[in-house]
């Protein structure tokens, strides 16, 4: 995997915002006598300078209403920090983001212990407006900022044995305290087939609204598949792994009968508990017709011809 050399001049997606500068915000106006108000700012209000600069529109995205930022960042599942929607944002501030290392291993060439930096460096950053669609009925509208999965895997050399991409989220109890419960087998896993990992849509975001990940978004850097649910969409990434065969996700192992390995958004399969054909967007009222594959089955409909969508799912 080639390696570009950061100039001097150029700054780090680390140094957008040291760790410790924020931490010290934050707990300079959680502390200070004067700012008991500021105290009770919510985590999407005291994020507002982690900007990310240089940004480009990406040529995929929705002219949909956008969520708001306010919504995006304080409703969220990311059992991790706790299971009810409101704990990440409440239970995020104890994840370290920096330094971040990912490992990349398995079925090719050169297994890399990597950091975030030196992960993308030279991989220019774009927006793309995508809907995110949430197996319990709800869904957003949401300016991610990021990079095409592909641009990491081109970069790789594969061997023939590589058929699958797993993902695993960091785990430590003491950063995530959700992991101190038995919600799930803990680490996080989850996985793709190496042509849906390859296909255009697919991102691993760095950002969302032009800023740098929250915890609760899964800081520093998760993937982002629209047309799935977005519990297969993996947050805090440590690990890529490249496999031969079709691995046991982790929903699949906490619920095989509701959760399968391909969690296409699909009206006409619905849930053993509830309906998946309409949704709630957040911020609205009335709900509104699924659509297959999240609305985009010109994408990514051929990657399941002559498959059984429903034994599928």
């Amino acid at each position: 995997m080639l390696i570009k050399v950061t100039a001097p001049s150029q700054a780090q997606f680390s140094e957008i915002t040291p760790y410790h500068i924020f931490e010290s915000r934050r707990h300079f106006l959680q502390t200070s006598a004067t700012a008991a108000g500021a105290a009770l700012l919510l985590p999407w209000q005291q994020a507002l300078a982690e900007k990310i600069p240089n940004v480009r529109k990406g040529a995929i995205s929705l002219s949909d209403k956008l969520t708001p930022f306010k919504d995006v960042t304080t409703y969220n599942n990311f059992y991790e920090f706790g299971t009810q929607k409101s704990d990440p944002a409440e239970n995020g501030s104890t994840l370290v983001t920096h330094p971040w290392k990912i490992r990349i291993d398995g079925e090719i060439d050169k297994p890399l212990n990597i950091s975030l930096d030196e992960l993308i460096a030279g991989i220019p950053l774009e927006e793309r407006i995508y809907r995110l669609r949430c197996v319990e009925g709800w869904s957003m509208v949401i300016p991610w900022v990021g990079f095409p999965l592909s641009k990491i895997i081109q970069k790789l050399k594969l061997n023939s044995k590589a058929k699958f991409v797993t993902f695993t989220t960091l785990e430590d109890s003491k950063q995530m305290p959700g992991q101190k419960s038995k919600s799930l087998d803990w680490p996080y896993i989850e996985g793709l087939r190496i042509d849906e990992a390859m296909n255009p849509l697919t991102i691993l975001a760095v950002g969302l609204y032009d800023q740098k990940l929250l915890a609760q978004n899964g800081a520093p850097i998760r993937l982002v598949v629209p047309w799935k649910y977005g519990f297969k969409s993996a947050k805090s990434i440590v690990r890529i792994n490249f496999v031969e065969k079709q691995p046991e996700t982790t929903w699949m192992k906490s619920g095989p009968a509701e959760y399968g390995f391909y969690s296409n958004v699909n009206p006409l399969v619905d849930h053993p508990r509830w309906s998946q054909s309409s949704e709630r967007r957040i911020g609205e009222f009335l709900r509104r017709k699924t659509l297959m594959f999240n609305g985009y089955s010109e994408e990514v409909a051929s990657l399941y011809k002559n498959m059984d969508l429903k034994v599928n799912f």
